[in-house]
């Protein structure tokens, strides 16, 4: 069991900082006409109209885990304030806790209730373990199909594909006046934006790092619903694409925005750190 605990905490790790997914097919709409084409100015305004707003977002989800060509399930609790926090729980189907994350700008911390283990340390940390680059951002518009806060637009490219519009970089980095240290001067991605005609809510994301070992993760968005006045994907498939490749597939449901939020995350004295 430990060890399936590292991989979700890897896995989750790589998600939320960067590393990339591709796989799995997208549910897209039936477009009777051929798309018009559009400019990426246009199509990135948008995306970005198109954005869930929100300050405080809550769901519980129901998450499978498949690594290795064995498959985990788990639920649990999601809990962000834009910009800030992310906490997030799993729990056996007997409601016994498992683990918990807490994640900040600029911490990440870790608790496997089973095995009691813990792990607290910075992005800098996590990055080296993971040999990626990664950010709050990244994390947060991944967990709910939203762009990612504060990377530069002058680099996108756009085209029809299919039934859906498709932007695209090859250098995307974060803006001068965000970067808080060293590492995020050199955090550069191919990034791939495909978005429903219709909508402009982004059906699915593609990521490539610029390193050598080349990380790749896809996260596709689907089972859109709205949620006070706004769409959202309260299905969610991810797929990593490591030496031991990761698949996760997330279920949204019981959907709260902007409604005040605790994040309790203390660590037992007997717990053993495993940084």
């Amino acid at each position: 069991m430990a060890k399936l605990y590292r991989k979700l905490f890897i896995g989750f790790s790589a998600l939320m900082l960067l590393t990339i997914l591709a796989g799995c097919s997208t549910k897209r709409s039936v477009i009777k006409a051929p798309l018009k084409e559009e400019g990426p100015d246009y199509l990135f305004d948008k995306l970005q109209a198109n954005q869930f707003r929100f300050q405080e977002f809550s769901a519980r989800v129901n998450v499978g885990y498949k690594t290795n060509n064995k498959l985990f399930e788990f639920k649990g609790q999601v809990r962000i304030v834009k910009d800030s926090v992310i906490w997030i729980t799993f729990t056996q189907d007997l409601g016994i806790e498992m683990a918990r994350i807490l994640v900040t700008q600029d911490s990440v911390k870790f608790m496997d209730r089973i095995n009691k283990k813990y792990f607290v340390g910075d992005y800098l940390f996590v990055n080296n373990f993971l040999k990626t680059n990664i950010d709050f951002g990244i994390l947060q518009g991944i967990l709910l199909g939203n762009d990612f806060e504060y990377y530069d637009s002058v680099q996108f490219k756009a085209q029809v594909d299919g039934n859906q519009y498709h932007l695209f970089t090859g250098e995307r980095s974060k803006l001068k006046k965000y970067v808080k240290n060293s590492s995020d001067e050199n955090r550069i991605f191919f990034q791939s934006i495909y978005l429903n005609p219709t909508t402009f809510k982004i059906s699915q994301i593609k990521l490539k790092e610029l390193t050598k070992d080349s990380k790749k993760l896809t996260a596709r968005y689907s089972d859109f619903e709205m949620i006070e006045g706004q769409l959202f994907p309260s299905s969610v498939q991810y797929e990593l694409e490591t030496e031991e490749p990761v698949k996760v597939e997330a279920k949204y449901s019981k959907i709260e925005l902007n409604n005040p939020l605790t994040f309790p995350f203390k660590i037992p004295s007997n717990y053993t750190s495993l940084n």
